[in-house]
């Protein structure tokens, strides 16, 4: 399993939005959903 994956189905799991989740850590919702389909991890 990816990295993008995990983060997708923990994000799903916890019901948070892309938004919600990057606004807890602190990023665009742009950067949350790079990561789920496996683009930058920065």
């Amino acid at each position: 399993m990816k990295i993008g994956e995990i983060i997708q189905r923990e994000r799903t799991r916890l019901g948070l939005s892309q938004e919600k989740l990057a606004e807890q850590v602190g990023v665009s919702r742009q950067a949350v959903s790079k990561w789920e389909l496996g683009g930058s991890l920065r």
